[in-house]
């Protein structure tokens, strides 16, 4: 089930906040609470804020619904900081979600600075948080063509991202263009995607008396009980009095000069008039206050509109008028009953009821994966121990982890050089916060060398041959493990992979059903994130060993939030290809099929037919992962372990792991490339490995 939506634009004055009342109301009535969230904001004082929280009641601090203003986000964004932009939006919203039954998530509204980005920014946040879009627009000032043009162009953006978008809203167009309109908009777009069409309302349209003092800098004389009336018009009052009536429309707001006594009283007097249309108030221009016996005859009047006073001419003030947009804010009850009674008339609740709660995400991004991680990491705190503590990189890494406060760590090594290296490298660390040991001094050097020995005589190992072991840091590390001293290894930094594996194959062995350790990387794309597999451990895998690669990593990929679509790569698609390499994989492709029926898996294929939506259609049109695939399987080491490298050096990826599977406790090997950023996340993997253990 979807637990959220994302509303969001591609133009200032889509009227969205209409949209967004009529969500929150209808959501109340269908689950418990409900949260709303603002990843960028106006200013400190947000109105949409204040709006939503205070009419609906909502229990939620106004530090927690919102991440940045949008000065904020434009400084970071300019200094190239759009990562930790992104990472600090997912942080907020999670922390918002967790509290919540449903997320309503209000996008930018193109106003000042950054404008001409907010359409992209909207796209990027939507797709790290992982939650489906209603795109709404507005028809004012459009012909119907570009109106509708428009709409399709803004949804193929957020398509073109992979972002689902579950509804589109036409709004504010002419009663009469309803149907044209509905049948321009749906006829382009897929039938999944539900359409509402809402007319252009002038009391919605039009702003109010406190909107327009606020704009024009005013100082309010009569009637501030009213400020919240609606405007019809405006009118300028320079004519005589008699033909002035003639004029007037409903809720109009009148513009005169202060000294105009004829202009106020008559209009005062048309407002309480049954013969005459209602008016909403009264701007006086020039500065010029009424004379004492015209405010004596106001004061005593009852039911006075609002009178305003300006010190700037009438010219320069019905312009600026002319300039204010009506905006939603908590005090106008009116405009906001009327948004939810035209929300509630003209969308159809039940259908789009039926789309949110039954919309599923199958997608998940780089930046929501990491964060997924950090969260699953600190869930369940468990102990990792680091046995290369001689190694610069792994000391940077300490830090980092015994920061983010996410496992316990044991470093191995000398702890007086350990400490003295630190201080080299400019680090700081609280020493009392990880455990340093020494595996020859240590007094667990003894019992962990008959440990050994017992386990291993029967294959040759004697008493000192295990002692040497011992002295080993990888064997001191993973016989940690098997003690129960800790929960998993990373290694691999300034060792080969057979030195950083042999101890565990030896001693903690695989586990039951599996033949075969293998190792996957989680590469995390720009938008996407995708298994490798074998790219690390087994040269060249039989069918047999092929298929249970794939298996493993399939159910390694559902267990961190990724639907896997399994494709098994080859230099052929489908049944073209013939000889002994591409015969492997078909082979391997039918055992996953004969004792995993569950999985979605299709092979042999190309890789660009695997992961290109177009070339995957063209070459596989019956399959459902071509085009879709994130496990892709690799025929050898040699094509796994060249394509993710290329992968990651060409496009910048974040190459996350190898993370070994098949062993009963994690061990990780790393490469002796490896950089700072490998090794916490290669340490994450390994905690989150052992929770499941």
């Amino acid at each position: 089930m979807n637990k959220a939506i994302y509303i969001a634009t591609s133009e200032a004055n889509s009227g969205k906040s209409i949209v967004t009342l009529g969500l929150m109301r209808m959501l109340l009535g269908k689950t418990a609470k409900v949260g709303y969230f603002r990843p960028i904001i106006d200013d400190d004082e947000d109105n949409h804020i204040t709006t939503i929280t205070s009419h609906f009641e909502l229990n939620l601090d106004k530090n927690e619904v919102f991440a940045f203003t949008r000065s904020e986000y434009i400084q970071k964004r300019n200094r190239g900081e759009e990562g930790e932009l992104i990472d600090t939006i997912i942080e907020k919203y999670k922390a918002l979600e967790e509290k919540c039954d449903f997320m309503l998530v209000e996008g930018t509204d193109f106003s000042g600075e950054g404008t001409a980005i907010e359409l992209d920014v909207n796209i990027l946040i939507a797709k790290n948080l992982g939650i489906p879009v209603i795109i709404v627009s507005s028809g004012v000032g459009k012909t119907l063509d570009e109106f509708i043009s428009g709409l399709h162009l803004a949804f193929d953006s957020f398509k073109e991202k992979e972002v689902d978008v579950l509804a589109v809203v036409a709004n504010k167009v002419k009663e009469e263009n309803i149907e044209i309109i509905r049948e321009g908009v749906e006829k382009n777009l897929p039938k999944t995607v539900f359409v509402s069409i809402i007319p252009l309302i002038p009391s919605l349209n039009n702003p109010t008396i406190k909107e327009i003092s606020e704009a024009i800098n005013a100082e309010i004389l009569f009637g501030k009980e009213f400020i919240n009336n609606q405007t019809g018009s405006f009118k300028v009052g320079a004519m005589q009095l008699r033909n002035y009536l003639t004029h007037l429309e409903n809720n109009s707001l009148i513009i005169t000069p202060g000294d105009r006594a004829d202009i106020i009283l008559g209009a005062l007097q048309a407002n309480i008039s049954s013969n005459y249309p209602s008016v909403s108030g009264i701007v006086l221009t020039g500065g010029i206050i009424p004379d004492e016996p015209i405010v004596k005859l106001i004061e005593g009047l009852s039911q006075v509109v609002p009178i305003l006073s300006v010190k700037e001419g009438t010219f320069s003030v019905a312009n600026k008028i002319g300039a204010v947009r009506s905006h939603m804010y908590a005090g106008n009850k009116e405009k906001i009953n009327i948004s939810l009674n035209v929300f509630d008339k003209y969308v159809e609740l039940e259908k789009l009821t039926k789309k949110l709660i039954t919309f599923k995400n199958n997608g998940i991004t780089p930046r929501m994966f990491q964060y997924n991680l950090l969260k699953r990491a600190k869930s369940a705190r468990k102990h990792i121990v680091l046995p290369e503590g001689n190694d610069d990189r792994i000391l940077t890494a300490a830090v980092r982890l015994v920061e983010a406060d996410i496992v316990d760590l044991t470093i191995l090594g000398d702890k007086v050089k350990i400490e003295s290296n630190i201080l080299r490298l400019g680090l700081k660390m609280d020493m009392n916060k990880i455990s340093v040991i020494n595996p020859i001094k240590s007094d667990y050097y003894e019992d962990f060398t008959n440990t050994l020995y017992k386990l291993r005589k029967n294959k040759g190992v004697t008493i000192d041959i295990a002692a040497d072991l011992m002295g080993d840091v990888s064997y001191f590390g993973t016989m940690m493990i098997y003690k129960g001293l800790a929960d998993g290894m990373v290694s691999g930094a300034a060792h080969t992979t057979q030195h950083t594996i042999r101890p565990a194959l030896q001693f903690i062995k695989t586990k039951p059903n599996f033949s075969v350790v293998s190792s996957i990387f989680f590469m995390c794309l720009e938008d996407r994130v995708s298994v490798f597999g074998d790219c690390a451990i087994n040269p060249n895998p039989t069918a047999e060993q092929l298929a249970e690669i794939a298996i493993s990593s399939a159910d390694s990929s559902k267990s961190f939030g990724i639907d896997p679509k399994i494709a098994m790569l080859s230099y052929s698609s489908g049944s073209s290809g013939k000889g002994a390499d591409v015969d492997k994989v078909r082979k391997a492709t039918e055992l996953i099929k004969e004792l995993r029926p569950d999985l979605k898996v299709e092979g042999p294929i190309q890789y660009d037919a695997a992961v290109d939506l177009k070339v995957g259609k063209s070459k596989l049109p019956n399959s459902e992962v071509a085009g879709k695939a994130n496990v892709l399987i690799f025929p050898d080491l040699n094509t796994g372990n060249n394509t993710y490298k290329a992968v990651q050096r060409e496009t910048g990826a974040l190459a996350i792991g190898p993370m070994l599977q098949g062993l009963n406790k994690p061990v990780n090997d790393l490469s002796r490339g490896c950089t700072v950023d490998d090794i916490f996340n290669t340490v994450i993997l390994t905690a989150i490995q052992a929770q499941d253990i």
